[in-house]
């Protein structure tokens, strides 16, 4: 190696931003095909493609509909593709963090049997969306701040 040339990551999941883009997006896939496994989803057969009156809910907690478990699809798809370059990992975390603080403030305005609440959402639903988007800001700001030392000069 040339002296003043640095040493690099090998390509791949180089950052820990980047494991936990992959991680988020794994989740979230899961979540997604969880919300169409009747047992796993209790009340399947009520399951509307979005609104309220969807009564089905995932390990009989948080409230989904088709549409619900086709973003919590979107969701993963995109954390799948993000967690390639440390940058694209960062927006999905801050981005998707700052969209489910926006579904926490929305479910707070819109619950219950109004035609508003097109997602659908209950408390425990708020109260998960309020708890990812603080953790996908936090890991997102966190880890931008912790310096990566695998492109570090080598010695000549």
């Amino acid at each position: 190696m040339a002296m003043g040339e640095r040493a690099r990551a090998p390509r791949g999941l180089s950052t820990d931003m980047q494991k936990v883009a992959l991680g988020m997006g794994l989740i979230f896939l899961v979540v997604g095909i969880f919300g169409f496994v009747p047992g796993i989803t209790t009340n399947y057969q009520s399951m509307a493609f979005a609104g309220h009156d969807s009564e089905a809910m995932l390990v009989g907690y948080f409230q989904v509909s088709i549409l619900h478990n086709i973003v919590h699809l979107l969701y993963g798809v995109a954390g799948l593709f993000m967690c390639g370059l440390p940058t694209q990992a960062r927006n999905f975390l801050l981005g998707g963090g700052a969209i489910y603080l926006v579904l926490w403030i929305y479910g707070l305005i819109f619950t219950g049997e109004t035609a508003a609440n097109f997602i659908p959402v209950n408390t425990a639903d708020n109260w998960l969306h309020f708890g990812l988007g603080v953790v996908m800001i936090a890991v997102g700001v966190l880890l931008t701040r912790i310096p990566d030392h695998r492109e570090e000069e080598l010695p000549g």
